[in-house]
């Protein structure tokens, strides 16, 4: 019942949040970084990039198409062709207006799309803390219900061995009372009480 409590690190609290934000700068970096080694005004790079983005676009298109769709899937991919579309238009432009332009379109995309997920797995985290609250208490119900009742028993039990050994303790000192008589209590016609012998016969 009693549950271990784990503090979490103010890193893995911030990590999922801030993913987005460095993953599309990080695109944009090596982007930059491959514009300064070639990519600039290069053609043949240009429709590679296009190539790849349209690629991973139409995998997230058939991933997400018919019953058997699966949406994390489809979800990488649309990333992906993002991804390779943002860093496309920044290796091949020699500005840098155009590639901020898109990397903050981009941020903005994956923070966008990132808030629908977080917010259903904060649902699904609150539901569940509170179905574990209902069963914890419905236990907990329970077992102080079991705790109450064998409580009864033992006291029942306690005080039954109570009673069984003052009566005992009573008869015995009855029996050895000077004048006691224990056939005149048979013949008076009340119960038969063990009889002690305090006399042997040689």
């Amino acid at each position: 019942m009693n549950e271990q409590i784990i503090a979490r690190h103010w890193l893995a609290i911030i990590a999922p949040k801030t993913a987005p934000a460095i993953t599309t700068s990080t695109v944009l970096i090596l982007a930059r970084i491959w514009n300064a080694n070639g990519a600039e005004h290069s053609i043949g790079n240009a429709v590679l990039m296009t190539a790849l983005s349209l690629a991973a676009a139409a995998a997230g298109v058939c991933a997400s198409i018919g019953q058997a769709g699966d949406s994390v899937i489809a979800g990488t991919a649309f990333a992906a062709s993002g991804g390779l579309a943002l860093a496309g238009v920044a290796g091949y432009t020699d500005g840098l207006s155009l590639p901020l332009l898109l990397w903050v379109l981009a941020t903005a995309t994956a923070y966008g799309l990132a808030a629908r997920y977080w917010r259903t797995d904060r649902r699904e985290h609150l539901a569940h803390q509170r179905q574990t609250g209902a069963r914890r208490e419905k236990h907990a119900h329970i077992e102080r219900v079991e705790a109450l009742r064998a409580g009864a028993q033992i006291e029942v039990a306690r005080t039954g061995a109570a009673y069984a050994e003052q009566l005992a303790q009573a008869l015995i000192t009855r029996a050895v009372l000077p004048g006691f008589d224990a056939k005149a209590i048979e013949a008076a016609g009340l119960p038969e009480l063990p009889s002690i012998s305090t006399s042997k016969e040689y």
